[in-house]
């Protein structure tokens, strides 16, 4: 019973236990999905698809952009920067001598030259060495003058306030915005804008080719997206990626998708770029790559290959350290801003874009939910060494599943997100889970305590019934005090705390000696009680009624069977020993046959049964065996418990194996009743082992000594 309510007590979590809770959960994360922006969770889902980009980097397909660097060996050579603006353009013409498609100058140059000859002369005192500077042409004239022969685009720099140097008069290049005939376009459209911008002088404005934004976005100062669109005051104004592209393919204007979300692309010539509503990209970076970048010693003392620069997009920018910003990227390179531009238009150039279109967080809130739906429906149903490496397959395949869209498609799906919501509708329904089990665990072990009590109580009650049940047994060394005519022992042990057999003796007369063997149906108490009535009535008829062997065994039937309101009956057999003459009177009521044991150690079957047992037919006359014993012969009585005994294999006693026992016991006075029954005792307990006992073992033996 014990084991059945703990068993019952923490047999496990209810299925439905917490999915309300997770229900309710998921749908509030999927809500936080679904919002716009970086979501939730934008340090985790940027941190991701940095780690797209450093362990999957963009492979080079194509090399169209040179940097031209102003490096270290370079401001060795020609002196330290500013340079005189003849120098530059000695480096412009050098360059658009080997014909590219674009040059673009990542260099802002928003005051005239201090070296050029009129500035020298500004300064001098008037004379002839004053007015001969004076007649030599500006330097900022020469550039401009190389610039109008070169498909030079200018770089400038937004600024978010007026700063000395700055303004809102760019000149730039037409952007043309287009929109589907059913949706206005956001006014303003929503791109990055600054109020002022820092750019070059007018005069090299005006002799340029194109001109576009150097700005990018930084991210807690790290390079991820990059506009290819924004706005100095109301001007539209392309990236210095896009304008470079722009004069590249000759095309006269940029064109512009927008809608009333905002920009949905941005397209030069056959190029159509997609990108985000504010008009920004996510930069696909390589590898760092050096032989992307040329000294630009090396251009200008002519020891690059004639044909270096043909048709690649140049961009000239300056690399040594302290003359430049360097940033660091998505992949964790430290690299000069211009890098970023020339990535860009490298990953253009091979179709590698990185993409986020505002549907793939409608994606992932799907995905979300389907997880979170099966994770709810299932996890109640496993056992947690299941449960727990499923959910972290599932997270792995988010990942993995991440990964393979930003490698095969340049998709960048949020599996960080989407891994944190479902790994709180897990923990939200393994807390529930758990919270039950604790608090199913609590009832279970008050209610084992309250069985624990009960049992205790009704194994005392039960031991006590045990103790009164055998101490109405009789005692055969109490019994039959200075005997010596016959000798009897008797032995009864209950196979549960109480039994139905039964055994018992007494005098009916100085020479007449009374005893019985029975065996209540059923087991356990109820057995108990009748055997203790069974025993109770029959001595009680023997001692107050007529003393024939026939009389008192009828009386019985028909006393216990009018008392037997459970309808259990008893088999029994019942005799009286006359000590004087040795002459047994049997009654056997449907009881197994006692044996004779003969001085020689044969042993007989004494005749069976001939009625039916005890309480079946209540006018039943049972028949009287009559038996002569000779001295030193005794009567063996058992019950079923001795032959019916069964070991851990299910093998029973038998028989057989008691009659083998009791034929070789000494045929001497040295087999007393009490070492036959020490010998049985002991054989059936070596043939049951560690078996539960499965009945009552009951013996009674009467030896007749004769008379003195």
């Amino acid at each position: 019973m014990l084991l059945r309510l703990q068993t019952q007590a923490l047999g496990g979590v209810r299925a439905g236990q917490g999915r309300p809770l997770a229900l309710v959960l998921a749908c509030l994360l999927a809500l936080a999905l679904a919002m716009g922006g970086d979501g939730p969770l934008p340090s985790l889902r940027l941190a991701l698809f940095n780690a797209y980009q450093l362990h999957l980097p963009r492979q080079r397909a194509s090399g169209p952009v040179q940097i031209i660097a102003i490096d270290e060996a370079s401001l060795k050579e020609f002196g330290q920067w500013p340079w005189p603006r003849t120098r530059l353009t000695e480096l412009i013409e050098h360059i658009n001598a080997q014909q590219p498609l674009a040059i673009g100058l990542d260099i802002l140059m928003p005051e005239p030259d201090t070296t050029s000859p009129e500035a020298l002369a500004s300064r001098l005192p008037p004379g002839p060495l004053r007015d001969s500077l004076a007649a030599l042409p500006a330097y900022d004239d020469v550039l401009a003058a190389a610039m109008r022969r070169a498909p030079v685009v200018l770089g400038a720099a937004g600024f978010a306030h007026p700063e000395p140097g700055t303004s809102d008069a760019l000149r730039v290049w037409p952007v043309h915005v287009k929109t589907p005939p059913s949706a206005a376009p956001a006014s303003p459209l929503p791109v990055m804008r600054f109020p002022q911008a820092m750019s070059s002088l007018p005069l090299l404005q005006a002799a340029a080719h194109g001109q576009g934004l150097l700005s990018v976005n930084l991210e807690k100062g790290i390079v991820r997206r990059a506009p290819l669109l924004g706005a100095v005051g109301d001007t539209l104004v392309p990236a210095l990626s896009m304008e470079l592209l722009r004069v590249a393919t000759g095309s006269s204007a940029l064109e512009v998708d927008a809608d009333a979300d905002g920009v949905r692309s941005v397209s030069v010539g056959d190029l159509h770029v997609p990108t985000s509503p504010d008009g920004a990209v996510w930069v696909n970076f390589s590898a760092p790559a050096m032989d992307r970048y040329v000294s630009a010693l090396d251009v200008m003392r002519g020891r690059l290959d004639a044909s270096a620069l043909q048709n690649k997009i140049v961009i000239v920018a300056m690399t040594g350290l302290g003359l430049t910003d360097y940033k660091t990227n998505a992949r964790g390179d430290f690299m000069p801003g211009v890098d970023t531009h020339a990535q860009m238009i490298e990953s253009f150039f091979d179709g590698a874009f990185l993409r986020r279109p505002p549907s793939m967080r409608w994606a992932e809130v799907a995905v979300f939910g389907a997880f979170s739906l099966l994770l709810v429906w299932l996890l109640p149903k496993l056992r947690m060494l299941v449960a727990v490496p499923l959910g972290g397959a599932i997270v792995a395949g988010l990942f993995g599943g991440g990964a393979l869209l930003f490698a095969r498609a340049g998709l960048l799906f949020d599996a960080a997100a989407v891994s944190c919501a479902f790994g709180l509708v897990g923990l939200s329904l393994l807390t529930s889970m758990l919270t039950a089990a604790v608090r199913d665990r609590k009832q279970s072990e008050r209610a084992l305590q309250v069985a624990r009590v009960s049992a205790a109580k009704t194994a005392g009650e039960l031991g006590a019934a045990r103790r009164i049940q055998m101490a109405t047994l009789p005692q055969a060394a109490l019994s039959f005090p200075g005997e010596t005519r016959f000798a009897l022992e008797a032995l009864l042990e209950p196979a549960r705390e109480v039994g139905g057999d039964l055994y018992d003796f007494f005098m009916l007369d100085r020479d007449r000696v009374f005893f019985m063997v029975g065996d209540v149906s059923g087991k356990g108490l109820p057995a108990s009680l009748f055997m203790v009535v069974a025993k109770a009535l029959s001595k009680s008829i023997a001692l107050r009624g007529p003393s024939e062997m026939a009389a008192i065994m009828n009386a019985a039937n028909r006393e216990l069977t009018r008392e037997n309101p459970e309808m259990l009956f008893v088999t029994s057999v019942a005799g009286i020993l006359d000590a004087v003459s040795g002459q047994v009177f049997l009654c056997n009521a449907g009881h197994d046959a006692p044996r004779r044991l003969m001085v020689d150690g044969r042993v007989e079957h004494l005749q069976a049964a001939d009625g039916p047992p005890l309480c079946v037919l209540d006018d039943f006359e049972y028949p009287v065996q009559h038996y002569q014993l000779r001295p030193g012969e005794c009567l063996c009585l058992t019950t079923d418990g001795i032959n019916e005994a069964m070991d851990e294999a299910g093998n029973l006693y038998g028989n057989e194996r008691l009659d083998r026992l009791l034929a070789a016991l000494p045929a001497t006075a040295a087999a007393t009743p009490a070492a036959v029954v020490q010998a049985v005792r002991d054989d059936v307990r070596l043939h049951v082992g560690q078996a539960e006992p499965s009945d009552d073992l009951t013996l009674l033996v009467l030896r007749w000594d004769g008379v003195a």
